[in-house]
């Protein structure tokens, strides 16, 4: 079995830019307007990595007392709900140095604890603000400017894009998040999901959640939802990233987590495979067949799964000679997620679902 096989583009991806850039950028057009009454369009910032990339203005607005600009926001060839998006920033000057950051029209506010940012702040995570800080304190020092600055930053349709990521589960409400820790948008990076990943875990524990529960997809979470009466906060997007999961959790522990997930997927799990999707790892069917020979299953059934499409018909022809792979499947999956967790103090429970939301294997 080959649990690292990847599907690789002919041509090459095209990387693009985080909300945090965009974000810069337009701070620096809108402060550099409200400064010296001029855009500078294109406008170009500095990544904490070095590169220095220019961004054309998309809006662009002046008046006495405060400057805004707007950048769309290119996200390359990366699925990111947020390409496309118009990010804009509204600067004002202050008598009191510093920076204040405001969320405008479509960026969320924290509610609950545990994000890098504290409760009633702006969704403006550290490296962005950091980022605006330095363009402030370089345009001001330029100017020879003294006091400090405010900036508001609005998303256009944030609020209703907010629906469609993690921001209503973590507490984070209004709109969306200004994201970025190196200004890059790698295309279809893992790094982004594993991330939140963490982040939901981190405001489950700062609430006190001992049990948490990372799944698959919306049908296998709304079943173990329902079969263990936890809250929304408790429910983790695991995705296809049963291991980014599992491994911070045997640093950040809780009491209990149940894994929940389509029996495909959850069999990857069972075979060793810690990144569940179908372009990354595969089932091994060879194993699966001794599996039910293990089970009381002959040498003719074992041939047949072993040449089955899927284990959704590896399921069917074993159900056919009255044996159920669904709870195998649970225990070998079970197993296997004790072993990524190593000694952490950490129990697992696994329910396997099948399409139609039926717990079809129970472990632990």
């Amino acid at each position: 079995m080959n649990d690292t096989t990847v599907n690789t583009p002919e041509t090459p991806l095209r990387r693009g830019w985080t909300t945090g850039a965009c974000a810069t950028a337009a701070t620096k057009a809108a402060l550099t307007a409200l400064l010296c009454g001029k855009f500078p369009d294109p406008v170009a910032i500095t990544l904490p990595k070095g590169q220095t990339p220019s961004f054309v203005l998309a809006l662009e607005g002046l008046q006495p007392h405060e400057a805004q600009a707007g950048i769309i926001k290119d996200a390359g060839d990366d699925p990111d709900v947020t390409h496309g998006a118009l990010v804009i920033s509204t600067v004002r000057l202050l008598d009191e140095p510093g920076v204040v950051f405001k969320a405008g029209k479509g960026v969320g506010t924290v509610t609950k604890a545990g994000l890098p940012i504290g409760v009633g702040e702006p969704a403006i995570n550290p490296v962005p603000r950091q980022l605006m800080e330095a363009v402030v304190e370089e345009l001001l020092q330029q100017y020879a400017m003294s006091g400090g600055v405010e900036i508001e930053i609005s998303i256009q349709d944030g609020e209703k894009l907010a629906e469609k990521t993690w921001n209503p589960r973590l507490g984070i409400v209004g709109g969306l998040s200004v994201l970025g820790t190196t200004g890059i948008v790698n295309p279809f990076s893992c790094s982004a999901w594993i991330a939140s990943i963490h982040r939901g875990i981190d405001v489950a524990r700062a609430e006190g959640l001992t049990h948490l529960c990372g799944a698959t997809g919306s049908t296998s979470e709304t079943t173990a939802q329902e079969l263990y009466g936890l809250p929304d906060q408790a429910m983790i997007d695991m995705g296809d990233f049963v291991g980014g999961m599992l491994k911070y959790l045997r640093k950040h522990p809780v009491e209990r987590v149940t894994v929940a997930g389509g029996l495909a997927k959850l069999t990857k799990l069972a075979q060793g495979a810690m990144d569940l999707h179908s372009g990354r790892s595969q089932v091994d069917f060879d194993w699966l067949a001794r599996e039910v020979v293990a089970l009381g299953g002959g040498a003719e059934l074992a041939g047949k799964i072993s040449r089955a499409n899927t284990v959704l018909e590896a399921g069917e022809l074993a159900a056919k000679e009255k044996l159920d792979i669904g709870p195998l499947i649970a225990e070998k999956a079970r197993a296997r997620a004790q072993e990524i967790l190593k000694d952490a103090p950490v129990k697992v429970d696994i329910v396997v679902v099948d399409r139609k939301g039926k717990a079809v294997g129970l472990a632990g």
